[in-house]
């Protein structure tokens, strides 16, 4: 099965799965994964998990690759005469929802659009300025007995823009924090359809990275890996993007370093992308990586991890920007670092300054 990434990639923006409501997001993956996996699985916790085998004798070592599948967004915290209060899963900016469409996920699929008051209606210190969550409503157009009838507190609301191809192999759309990191593992697993590896390939579609970095962590706790990566997105450089926390689009994968990240990795990552002139950057980390790979490394008793992120500009916002190209060399390396995991390879990881 070969997978077309522009269409493949916009059917995931367009997939809702909140952090805590992956299941719609989990049943496509399911789809694209089970022809290019050996076995299929789903965690307590409802992460997906996809197994390909290596050729090497058992018992053989284990690679856990994984990407969280969970994204930010909202939920209704109340309803007051048809109009819906709301609350915040993950990281979302109140600012860049006035104006915002929306799909309120109660007992049918309802549009809506997040509203602001009139500013003579707001409290007189917040007429002026940035209005804050709790200032915002979803506006269903609807009457409030049909609202009631059909809306619950607790019901998720997910981001309704659709993505847009814009520029040379550019997308830009909600959830691509990490629905690209989906893709590009996907782009990996078709590649290691006519590759050799030694080593078990785990593959681990996260929930709850948005809010809890739990899905993660009871994967690997669960699949015992012996080394494990994590794919996530990092900040694409913008106008006045300070240049070492932020990365331009189009220059390649960019490989974390920092005390989350194990050096031997590192250094493996650094030299296949040289090896194979895959363009790299890389982001120094001196603390926390506030990715799935801080979960990872703690894992039972530690995992030898490795951070791999891709430019993303607009993070968490409905109009996230992306290059493709990006996308396609984070799966080939995977790929070439799967390949090249030789059984003895554990025997020879050794923590360097």
């Amino acid at each position: 099965m070969t997978v077309d990434l522009a269409p493949f990639l916009k059917s995931l923006l367009s997939t809702p799965g909140i952090s805590g409501f992956e299941a719609p997001t989990r049943t496509r993956l399911e789809t694209a994964w089970q022809p290019l996996c050996d076995e299929l699985g789903v965690s307590r916790l409802g992460s997906l998990h996809a197994l390909k085998r290596g050729d090497a004798p058992e018992p053989r070592p284990r690679l856990l690759i994984t990407a969280h599948m969970d994204t930010i967004g909202l939920l209704v915290s109340g309803v007051i005469d048809g109009l819906l209060r709301i609350a915040a899963v993950g990281g979302v900016d109140p600012r860049v929802l006035p104006g915002q469409p929306v799909i309120v996920h109660g007992r049918q699929e309802l549009p809506g659009v997040v509203i602001q008051p009139p500013a003579f209606l707001l409290p007189a210190e917040r007429k002026e300025g940035t209005l804050l969550l709790e200032d915002l409503l979803v506006d269903l157009a609807l009457p409030p007995a049909q609202v009631k009838r059909l809306v619950r507190v607790g019901d998720p609301i997910s981001f309704a823009q659709p993505p847009l191809e814009l520029g040379a192999e550019k997308l830009a759309g909600p959830y691509l924090d990490n629905r690209a990191s989906l893709a590009a593992i996907t782009v990996c697993l078709q590649e290691m359809q006519s590759r050799r590896h030694a080593w078990d390939l785990w593959v681990v579609a996260s929930v709850q990275e948005e809010e809890t970095l739990g899905g993660a962590l009871t994967s690997a706790f669960q699949l015992k890996p012996s080394l494990a990566v994590a794919l996530d997105v990092t900040f694409g450089a913008g106008p006045g993007s300070p240049a070492h926390k932020a990365f331009p689009l189009d220059k390649g994968v960019v490989l974390g370093w920092g005390p989350t990240i194990h050096p031997a990795l590192f250094k493996a990552f650094k030299e296949l992308a040289e090896r194979y002139e895959i363009p790299s950057q890389t982001e120094v980390m001196p603390g926390l990586s506030s990715t799935d790979a801080d979960s990872l490394q703690l894992a039972r008793e530690g995992i030898p991890t490795m951070l791999l992120a891709i430019p993303l500009k607009y993070m968490h916002t409905a109009v996230e920007l992306i290059s493709l190209k990006d996308i396609r060399r984070a799966g080939r390396l995977l790929a070439e670092f799967i390949a090249s995991l030789t059984p003895d390879f554990l025997e020879r990881l050794a923590w360097e300054s």
